[in-house]
């Protein structure tokens, strides 16, 4: 298992320089697993299933260090002792007892990592019933059944939105483009809200990196986008 401190916290390229596009581009004939995780549940899961397998396939983990302590990624000590990994996580303000309606979500968000805690947030002070997020918690590989289940349980032809930290043409971006479209899911079409193109992992100004994220996070939360947002700030 090759743990990865990966995330946009602002602390400059060298923090932020795992390359998660060039696991997910080696990943091929199920030679390995590329996840993204932290919550203790799923991380204690993730190692439970890599030890009990009767094979053995590495695991790499992208675990941005920020979510050590933020209050929304513990985990309930029941959590730790039951149930197993679950590759996507389906949004949890659609669970339970005067849940929200999923027929009245107009977009879907797909992400995965600490990006969906930011999107979260800004979801709940916004009030935003009308919006759901899909986590991808194990990129590669990845299973179409499970992802179908997630986005059925909305309308068909909402918008849906990539949603990465990382510039477009890094990140998982590319590589969820290319399944979705292997897999026929092209209607509607699976955009991008991402940093612009970039030969830098991350921008060295802390300034810069707080409104870029700011920016992905309106991004995301803006209904009358239909458009890329590496697009769109141009």
């Amino acid at each position: 298992m090759l743990l990865l401190p990966h995330g946009y916290e602002g602390q400059g390229p060298e923090h932020s320089r795992r390359r998660l596009e060039r696991f997910l581009q080696l990943g091929a004939e199920d030679n390995m697993q590329v996840a993204s995780s932290r919550p203790r549940r799923r991380s204690s899961t993730a190692l439970r299933r890599q030890v009990l397998r009767p094979w053995r396939k590495p695991l790499v983990v992208m675990a941005p260090k920020s979510l050590l302590r933020h209050p929304a990624a513990v985990s309930p000590l029941a959590e730790l002792v039951e149930g197993g990994y679950r590759r996507v996580l389906p949004d949890p303000l659609f669970a339970g007892e005067g849940a929200p309606d999923p027929r009245a979500v107009e977009r879907v968000l797909l992400c995965s990592g600490k990006i969906y805690y930011e999107l979260d947030e800004a979801r709940r002070r916004a009030a935003r019933h009308d919006l759901a997020i899909v986590r991808l918690e194990q990129l590669y590989p990845l299973r179409r059944e499970e992802v179908v289940r997630e986005l059925e349980r909305f309308p068909a032809h909402r918008q849906r939105f990539w949603v990465q930290e990382e510039p477009y043409n890094q990140g998982a971006w590319l590589y969820v483009w290319s399944t979705f479209a292997e897999w026929g899911l092209t209607a509607p079409p699976l955009r991008v809200i991402a940093r612009a193109r970039s030969a830098s992992p991350a921008t060295g100004s802390h300034a810069s990196h707080a409104l870029e994220q700011q920016q992905i996070i309106e991004a995301a939360l803006d209904p009358r986008l239909d458009r890329s947002f590496e697009t769109a700030t141009r």
